[in-house]
């Protein structure tokens, strides 16, 4: 189906053509005076000033002509040529009946699918997540529901950390913790023991003690440098402890991310594509990409303008708009996070066959994509328009600064969903929703509440700003939260309910109360509302939509009684069928945000 701005569009378009202009000026959107009109064109203006054209008489022309289109009540010129457009009450009716039978709700479906990877989570191996992941793994999660909805073939990949120095500092910390385990006997080829010899608790005790000393102890930094390559040349017992380490955090993660309805198609790690680093070097230096520098090796991937020396207000000589060179290898012969980055492109390109990366990643790393990006454009793996950073902004505290806990530490994502739970039932407890409710029931209506208040609370914020963490304020039933959006969506449900005990059977929907004709209008703007977000990647534009259909659902609920005694049995089955329509389109949107409403509270 079609939304009706597109519908308009097109009558716009063929008038404009009709009187021998271009077609783009017939361009349609939703009115800004709503009270004027349902939707404006105001291509007028702009075509009559290519064809040395007065304005108005052109919109005098085109008026009538868009006014043959069945759907359209009448067409009125105002101002310098706007054309303000009234819809009528049938076409918003027919437009309802649609969006109720469509599959996708009215919105839409890509013209020309693509197969995409999205890389976001990146959590580390032996470290718990934090407040800061959050981002990463909602804003990820919904762009992946948001492309699938519309039709491309997505694949997620938490790409986890396992790979660098860390790695070693555990393998070091837990030597020194249990000295008698196999894995350090550099003569053992295996097998070792399947139960992993640390758990969740063990690593983030030795991880922070290990990193500490390193910074202070020079002798046990380099025994943690010597692990690493250790474990990186293939060493049987460090391999294996890096299984175990991967396999415990990996199920630590499992339970932070299943809280936020959070998944991946793929838990690759850096350490997945090892195995092609090595022929990836030899294959980039033999073709010429490569080249020595003091020890390293590079790509250069500055363009024209960059890496200019200049000489600055010093008078000391500096690089104008620096680029620093792609570190395929650096001079203690080692690989990072460039390496595994490029193989990891490399790899997704013979595996999966993408038409196009996307990384959800904190915007600070902007840089390192940018570097990644041209030297996988350079080698020829993948042109730079498609690979795209999509980078964020932070969660902050009331001060302004990032989140942190109350002693100043990093807070842990596992606390913030417990903190985030305990509001919830909190809230629940004190709007008196629960009513008889069982205990175990009310328990996951608290986990359906936290999450929307987390997943909203971060989503409809446009991505790239930064935000301030107010859990109160995000677990209100009240305002633009996510409870807000469950309780409209459950009391949808309740009337829905309702009406069926009543005998109350969805009829045909008629549009003819004012509250009826902005309900439709908000419910036909999902297509639009998914078109940008998957345009922008900015999932706020589907939080935008989602409140105000929530809004509109208010207002026509207040305006308009569906189910008291004394309304006319065909208007309770017009107005229950539109509430059918908007549970239908509100849970598909709130779908794409990862926001499951219970069916009571």
């Amino acid at each position: 189906m079609t939304d009706l701005a597109t519908q308009l569009a097109g009558a716009c378009s063929a008038a404009f053509e009709s009187e021998g202009l271009e077609a783009r000026w017939g361009a349609v959107k939703q009115s800004d005076r709503p009270e004027l009109a349902d939707f404006q064109c105001n291509g007028c203006m702009g075509a009559a000033k290519q064809a040395g054209m007065n304005p108005r008489e052109l919109a005098a022309k085109i008026a009538p002509k868009i006014g043959e289109h069945p759907s359209i009540e009448r067409v009125d010129v105002a101002g310098p040529g706007f054309l303000n457009i009234v819809v009528s009450n049938s076409a918003l009716a027919e437009q309802a009946t649609l969006i109720g039978a469509d599959d996708r709700a009215g919105g839409g479906a890509v013209d020309a699918p693509e197969k995409v990877v999205v890389d976001f989570g990146g959590p580390n191996v032996a470290k718990p997540m934090h407040v800061g992941h959050l981002r990463s793994a909602v804003i990820g999660d919904t762009l992946v529901r948001l492309l699938r909805f519309l039709g491309d073939d997505v694949t997620g990949d938490v790409h986890l950390g396992d790979w660098g120095l860390q790695m070693g500092l555990l393998i070091v910390a837990v030597k020194d913790d249990q000295p008698d385990l196999p894995y350090f006997d550099a003569g053992n080829q295996g097998p070792f023991p399947a139960e992993p010899p640390v758990t969740m608790v063990d690593l983030s005790r030795l991880y922070p003690m290990a990193s500490a000393r390193s910074k202070d102890d020079e002798a046990y930094a380099k025994r943690a440098q010597d692990a690493v390559a250790e474990m990186q040349a293939g060493r049987p017992g460090y391999r294996a402890l890096l299984q175990h380490f991967i396999d415990v955090s990996v199920a630590a993660l499992k339970v932070d991310y299943g809280f936020l309805d959070v998944s991946f198609d793929l838990w690759k790690g850096e350490s997945d594509v090892d195995p092609l680093i090595a022929p990836m070097i030899e294959e980039l230096k033999s073709k010429g990409f490569a080249h020595e520098d003091d020890g390293a090796w590079i790509i250069d991937i500055a363009r024209e303008g960059e890496n200019v020396e200049t000489v600055g207000k010093d008078g000391q000589p500096r690089l104008k708009n620096p680029m620093p060179p792609f570190m395929l290898v650096n001079s203690r012969g080692a690989t990072g996070y460039h390496a595994t980055d490029l193989a990891t492109i490399k790899d997704r390109i013979e595996t999966i066959g993408p038409d196009r990366m996307l990384y959800v990643v904190d915007q600070r790393q902007a840089l390192h994509f940018e570097q990644v990006y041209r030297a996988a454009d350079k080698v020829g793996y993948l042109s730079m328009d498609r690979l795209e950073h999509l980078g964020f902004g932070t969660v902050n505290g009331k001060d302004g600064k990032p989140f942190k806990t109350r002693e100043g530490g990093t807070l842990r994502l596992a606390d913030l969903n417990q903190m985030a739970l305990d509001e919830a039932t909190l809230r629940i407890g004190e709007a008196g929703l629960s009513g008889d409710i069982g205990e175990d029931e009310k328990g996951e209506i608290g986990k359906l509440v936290a999450r929307a208040a987390l997943r909203f609370a971060d989503l409809q914020n446009q991505r790239t700003t930064n935000y301030v963490f107010d859990l109160e304020r995000f677990t209100s039933f009240e305002g633009k939260t996510g409870p807000y959006l469950l309780y409209a969506a459950v009391r949808i449900k309740a009337l829905l309910r309702r009406a069926a005990d009543e005998g109350v059977v969805r009829g045909e929907i008629k549009v003819e109360a004012a509250e009826e004709r902005k309900l439709v209008l908000a419910l036909d703007g999902f297509a639009l509302a998914l078109h940008l977000a998957r345009e922008k990647r900015m999932p706020h534009f589907v939080c935008e939509h989602v409140y105000g259909l929530s809004q509109a659902f208010s207002a026509f609920y207040s305006a308009c009684p569906i189910l008291k005694d004394g309304v006319e049995a065909e208007t309770k089955a017009s107005r229950i069928a539109l509430c059918k329509v908007v549970l239908h389109q509100l849970e598909a949107g709130l779908g794409i945000l990862g926001i499951t409403a219970p069916e009571r509270m």
